[in-house]
């Protein structure tokens, strides 16, 4: 089944989602959530926009669900400060889903400095939140950890290269999935490579790098035909790493960018240099993020179910919070499955 036609599928067998009265109402998630919580912020225009969609789509958070937190909902706070706008936008999608359905308020704080980091969480921590729910980078940030672990607080990881004692995680398998696609590329003739890495500040673009040169290493590809090229996971480095990959005297013939705003930025490149993608060049990206189907041609990636996860981290810091609360336990540690996602941007080798 085709992925428009089983995201119809799913918004005619479900319930409405607080995504669904945004798109009614032609708001933001988050401006719909503002309403719900009863926010003097939004304009009287605005609510009653949303208060009508809401009443259209009969949208209702679950009441049951509701009542888990006892009579006063608990508050998450969710600190970020992610490069890709695409990504951050369906985490705040999928938090937001969660929050509305369980009744947990998300109080949303982003961090603009990772030096500021460990002091923007204690700001946070000081506004009465229950617990956090840390999306990357700063599921790995040094100061944040050490904040999280002085404060005591009930906290969630999200997306880390690895499990931890001291937290409950959601991850998947960055390594397989880097192979896997890899895989895809070498089977369709490819010898001659390009890698953009992520951002060295988190552990995934390391992972997502050794999947790609074990994959390569056991198609037999030499080290010669390989070349890589640092990125940060943002749109501008990997425009400039893909100018160094495809100045090169030897240009590889497919390109595998960390994150898809860097494959996107390798494409536009290409394009720009008067090659056709995928007919002189295969670009591959990874994570499934809305720019991956959004540009032509569109690309060929790895879905990581970024909003899926957004949405069971914030049922894990409910359960974070009341295992902090009653003193037992390990925290949970929590593998979300992957899918590798072929579309246009990838094609034989040319001849």
């Amino acid at each position: 089944m085709s992925q428009p036609a089983e995201r119809q599928r799913r918004r005619t067998t479900q319930s409405a989602t607080i995504r669904d009265v945004a798109a009614r109402a032609g708001v933001s998630p988050m401006t719909v959530s503002r309403v719900i919580n009863r926010e003097s912020t939004v304009k009287e225009e605005t609510r009653a926009l949303v208060e009508k969609a809401i009443a259209e789509l009969n949208y209702a958070p679950n009441p049951a669900a509701r009542s888990l937190a006892g009579s006063a909902p608990f508050r998450i706070g969710l600190l970020y400060d992610n490069p890709s706008t695409g990504y951050l936008s369906e985490f705040l999608v999928g938090a937001l889903d969660e929050s509305s359905r369980t009744g947990a308020q998300i109080v949303i704080e982003k961090c603009a400095e990772p030096e500021l980091a460990g002091a923007t969480l204690t700001r946070l921590l000081k506004t009465g939140v229950d617990g956090v729910i840390l999306p990357p980078p700063l599921c790995e940030s040094p100061q944040v950890l050490a904040e999280v672990k002085a404060a005591g607080a009930a906290a969630v990881a999200v997306a880390p290269g690895m499990a931890s004692a001291d937290m409950a995680t959601i991850r998947i398998d960055n390594e397989t999935a880097a192979f896997e696609l890899t895989q895809h590329l070498v089977g369709l003739g490819h010898r001659r490579f390009g890698f953009i890495k992520g951002h060295p500040n988190q552990t995934v673009s390391q992972q997502r790098l050794d999947g790609f040169m074990s994959a390569l290493k056991v198609a037999g590809v030499p080290m010669e035909d390989i070349r890589v090229e640092q990125g940060y996971f943002t749109y501008r480095s990997g425009l400039e790493a893909a100018e160094r990959l495809l100045s090169a005297d030897s240009r590889p013939t497919a390109v595998f960018a960390a994150n898809d705003d860097m494959a996107a930025a390798a494409a536009g490149l290409a394009h720009r240099l008067g090659l056709d993608v995928p007919g002189d060049i295969s670009i591959v990206g990874f994570d499934d993020t809305s720019i991956a189907d959004n540009i032509w041609p569109a690309l060929t990636t790895v879905h990581q179910p970024i909003a899926a996860m957004a949405r069971a981290a914030v049922d894990l810091a409910l359960e974070e919070i009341r295992r902090h609360r009653d003193g037992g336990g390990e925290p949970r540690q929590l593998m979300h499955p992957h899918t590798l996602i072929v579309r246009d941007s990838s094609g034989p080798v040319p001849e």
